[in-house]
């Protein structure tokens, strides 16, 4: 499942992001980057335990928390802390896919789902989209400041050259409470059901049997 969520963050978390990143310091983004993606990867990242690197983590934590819809869709367990990345002119993140096997705070995790929240307005630069691959061919997003793309982290996918401007975008991975992302979006299109039914009908008999039937599948299907 892709799924665009508008808003993550608002126009006053944005403006402060983009003061800290105005001050921060960035270096070569092959550092963070596999064995082969080193081959493809041509941007640069803020620094790992900057000041200015942990505000920006710390605000966009709290950003992913509240968002209900992000929480729904991405269940997450283990949210690996983001990166954030600068595109300048000429700049670009060639075909890859992300590390099965990723490791934050001194733990592994699985990357099950990718996301990338754009933190640049998409007037401010020319190219920089991301291209994602799938079943149905090739797909363009580029949204939004605020706004944020989830998508299977099994995905090969790429950042397009920039031409104009530059790029800022915070990436970051999840591993799912929910492995399997068949199951995932089962889950995801039951709970919408069932939360539409309780705003139009109330608490029916209906809805207590879907309640019932999310619930056991939930219980099947969690990965704790």
């Amino acid at each position: 499942m892709i799924l665009c969520i508008a808003d993550v963050l608002n126009s006053v978390e944005l403006s402060k992001i983009a003061e800290l990143l105005n001050q921060a310091e960035f270096i070569d983004g092959r550092v963070t980057a596999g064995w082969n993606a080193k081959l493809v990867k041509n941007n640069t990242q803020l620094s790992k335990g900057s000041l200015q690197g942990r505000r920006v983590q710390d605000i966009i934590t709290a950003a992913l928390a509240r968002n209900s819809l992000f929480q729904l869709a991405a269940r997450p367990k283990i949210i690996h802390p983001v990166l954030v990345s600068r595109y300048e002119v000429g700049m670009s993140y060639g075909i890859h896919t992300d590390d099965a096997v990723m490791s934050t705070q001194q733990q592994l995790m699985r990357s099950d789902i990718s996301f990338t929240l754009f933190l640049s307005p998409p007037e401010a630069y020319r190219g920089g989209e991301l291209i994602i691959d799938s079943t149905e061919g090739e797909r363009a997003y580029k949204l939004p400041a605020g706004a944020m793309i989830l998508y299977p982290s099994s995905t090969l996918h790429r950042v397009e050259t920039i031409t104009m401007g530059i790029r800022l975008a915070a990436v970051g991975w999840i591993q799912s409470l929910i492995r399997d992302p068949q199951e995932r979006e089962v889950l995801f299109d039951l709970e919408t059901a069932r939360q539409q039914i309780f705003q139009e009908l109330g608490k029916t008999r209906s809805f207590d049997l879907l309640s019932k039937v999310y619930a056991n599948l939930l219980r099947k299907w969690v990965d704790l």
